[in-house]
């Protein structure tokens, strides 16, 4: 199982929007809209690396309002 925290910027005005789109792409086990740099924070799950970018990732920058991601996969210490 892998898991990544998806940091996401939007346009200007549609955080709400791409919140609410993010939650419903499968492997997202949550999502929330911050402050700062990036405008939502989204955690997801998948089998692999691969799973997570092809089943997550992808999907998710093809979504209107969406400007740019950064996936930082989680590892164990």
């Amino acid at each position: 199982m892998v898991s990544a925290y998806i940091l996401i910027q939007t346009e200007v005005g549609k955080a709400a929007q791409v919140t609410q789109q993010v939650s419903g792409i499968d492997g997202v086990v949550a999502v929330d809209p911050v402050t700062g740099p990036y405008d939502v924070v989204a955690r997801a799950e998948a089998d692999d690396l691969d799973g997570l970018a092809k089943g997550t990732v992808m999907p998710m920058q093809e979504l209107d309002g969406i400007t740019r991601t950064l996936t930082c996969p989680v590892i164990q210490l």
